[in-house]
């Protein structure tokens, strides 16, 4: 890393990293703290860790018997959302074998088989080598996601939000993940319009409307037992959609039925942003999603982010490629969006605060006296890729900054031996 921390705040996170494993206790003084709350920027605070709990936030705390670390100054943040990806389910995404995101039992796309009970938690592998990477560059929770696929149905299944702190567990509700417009066109016989028909059928045989066994039915048991949980309130509904007319035809069904629902993608979501703020729509965008890739993005906006911001609707941030390997990103994405009209607080708000409500992760997002100490000290502006984050800390424990990435590259760049000294290529150590 060319940028080199004070000899004060090196000692003190060096000291921190010693630790054993159980402490929990830490004080980080004089940060500039974005509590990602009404409270805003705190200018040279403290922030006193116990038990892995915030226990003060304010200025010239008593560290009492814990260990400090001294800011300098440098921002401090809640650990950020990693996006909506596959990082614990998908290692290599050109290799099947290392890839569970996916349900495909029936023969190609015009063989549709609606399991909404599958679970992609349940294949999560907190030693994925992706979750250092992420974690070393202050991403503390994502959103694990079921992707929809041919032999599959546009219900992909359900998913759930996990810290990255190491845990099996999830860290809050389960989502189910629905796939609508040109995205899912080919699983539903080419056209968006059998879409909702699709759905509608689905949910009378969910409800009882159809019986059990006959020869139009779609879902399992099991699969009707999961639907119904939605339906009736139980959890929240994920679904990718971009045009605009897509949308709107997706907030009356979904009023229809009484279904909570976010969307991802929403690459015309700013066209019709006083609906979705008033249905009290969360929306998780691409802000670099300016160019139409398809039919469904013609009026995508680099502005899209900032206009739903305006317009009320709570927004945070996804990417569409490859996001299980560059959930780091996430934080350039909303420095695009603020580049582009979006208040520099609503972008890390995007990034904390709005992603933990939404998918229902208690105790993160905010610095707060009471909340989990997951938190990251920055060398600078965290929106801002040109800073890095220096320690992150999961309850309080300062995790090592270490990963397969800065494991090659200590790796390539140290000083080799001349070869008449008997020195090997640098790749090779001894």
């Amino acid at each position: 890393m060319s940028r080199r921390l004070p000899a004060l705040l090196a000692t003190a996170l060096a000291a921190a990293l010693a630790l054993p494993v159980a402490a929990q206790d830490v004080l980080i003084r004089n940060a500039t703290v974005h509590t990602a709350t009404l409270s805003g920027t705190l200018q040279n605070a403290d922030v006193l860790v116990r038990g892995g709990r915030i226990a003060q936030v304010g200025s010239n705390l008593a560290a009492s018997g814990a260990p400090v670390v001294e800011a300098a100054g440098r921002p401090l943040t809640p650990a950020l959302f990693g996006g909506i990806n596959g990082l614990g389910i998908e290692e290599v995404s050109g290799e099947d074998s290392t890839s569970d995101g996916r349900l495909a039992l029936g023969d190609g796309a015009k063989d549709m088989v609606v399991r909404p009970e599958f679970d992609v938690t349940l294949a999560y592998n907190p030693d994925s080598i992706l979750r250092p990477v992420a974690t070393a560059e202050g991403i503390g929770f994502t959103l694990l996601a079921a992707g929809a696929t041919a032999g599959g149905s546009i219900i992909a299944g359900q998913g759930a939000p996990m810290r990255l702190d190491g845990s099996i567990d999830p860290a809050g509700p389960r989502l189910l993940f629905l796939q609508l417009g040109a995205r899912g066109a080919e699983l539903t016989g080419t056209s968006r319009a059998a879409q909702w028909m699709l759905l509608d059928q689905i949910i009378d045989e969910a409800r009882g409307r159809i019986p059990v066994g006959s020869h139009v039915s779609l879902l399992t048991p099991a699969g009707r037992s999961a639907l119904t949980r939605y339906l009736d309130g139980n959890g929240r509904v994920l679904v990718a959609v971009d045009r605009a007319a897509d949308i709107r035809q997706l907030l009356r069904w979904a009023k229809r039925h009484n279904l909570r629902i976010a969307i991802a993608g929403g690459s015309e979501a700013w066209r019709v942003a006083g609906e979705l703020a008033a249905a009290n729509v969360p929306v998780f965008v691409d802000p670099l999603d300016n160019l139409p890739a398809g039919f469904d993005q013609l009026h995508a906006s680099l502005e899209n982010a900032a206009r739903l911001h305006a317009a009320g609707v709570a927004v945070s941030f996804a990417q569409a490629s490859d996001a299980a390997h560059n959930a780091r990103k996430l934080r350039q994405l909303a420095g695009n969006a603020v580049a582009n009209g979006m208040p520099w607080d609503a972008a890390l708000a995007g990034l904390t605060r709005v992603p933990a409500e939404t998918l229902g992760v208690d105790g993160v997002g905010t610095i707060a006296v009471g909340q989990r100490a997951d938190l990251v000290l920055w060398s600078g502006d965290p929106l801002d890729v040109i800073h890095t984050a220096e320690q992150t800390w999961f309850d309080g424990r300062a995790i090592p900054m270490r990963s397969r990435q800065t494991e090659l590259r200590d790796r390539y760049l140290r000083e080799a031996s001349p070869r008449e000294q008997g020195g090997l290529p640098r790749a090779y150590s001894r």
